[in-house]
């Protein structure tokens, strides 16, 4: 049984998001501020965060850069703002999804579905192999690991499927189209500068490996493989 931890801090938007989940069939746990939400995931094995902003004790960013730097449990942010800078810090911060209040809570479940279920086919996709390692960059499926001349870098949940979908495609062109359709599994609402964050992010985080991510200008991305 998978376990949502749901981070809301207005009591009715947490109760009626909280019986979607347990009507799935899903564990479910709940915080009304920052300090509880970190409280709740250091003591229980958690699968999925919803995640408010706006919170009292803690804001959300706060809690998110905090998770990320023990875990890449995949987190969905709730923003009542409509500045997409805003959505771009928190992808920035390491959030795998947004959803913009107010929300419609089976559009929540359908995408924390999708970021579970995708967290656990992904190795299936690998030609039934445990890893793939390209020119020095090791994705290891199972464990969801990237080693980089055996040397463990951390990504989240998102930049780990595209980094290992654009390596399980080498040389191939992906569209951004492509990307958002296998990533995140839902007609897209923003505009490219999301996928161009997490492909930052990539790059940052691959140092001296970060131009085997190609741009396709005005088309996508490819992974190239280099000495």
């Amino acid at each position: 049984m998978k376990t949502i931890l749901i981070v809301e801090d207005e009591d009715i938007l947490r109760e009626i998001s909280k019986d979607y989940f347990l009507n799935e069939g899903y564990k479910v746990l709940e915080a009304a501020d920052g300090k509880a939400a970190l409280k709740s995931f250091q003591e229980h094995e958690v699968d999925l965060v919803v995640l408010d902003i706006m919170l009292p004790e803690l804001d959300g960013w706060s809690v998110c850069r905090r998770i990320r730097k023990q875990s890449d449990v995949p987190i969905i942010m709730l923003t009542a703002r409509v500045d997409e800078d805003d959505t771009l810090l928190g992808f920035e911060l390491g959030a795998d999804d947004y959803v913009t209040k107010p929300y419609s809570p089976p559009v929540l479940l359908a995408r924390a579905k999708r970021l579970l279920e995708s967290r656990s086919k992904i190795g299936k996709t690998a030609q039934s192999e445990d890893s793939l390692t390209i020119t020095g960059i090791k994705v290891h499926f199972p464990s969801r690991t990237v080693t980089i001349r055996d040397s463990r870098v951390n990504f989240t949940h998102t930049e780990f499927e595209i980094l290992a979908y654009l390596m399980q495609n080498q040389g191939i062109v992906i569209t951004r189209e492509q990307l958002i359709t296998k990533i995140w599994g839902y007609e897209y609402v923003g505009d490219d500068r999301t996928v161009n964050t997490h492909i930052r992010n990539l790059r940052t985080k691959l140092g001296d490996k970060a131009s085997t991510i190609v741009t396709i200008v005005r088309t996508g991305y490819k992974f190239e493989a280099h000495a």
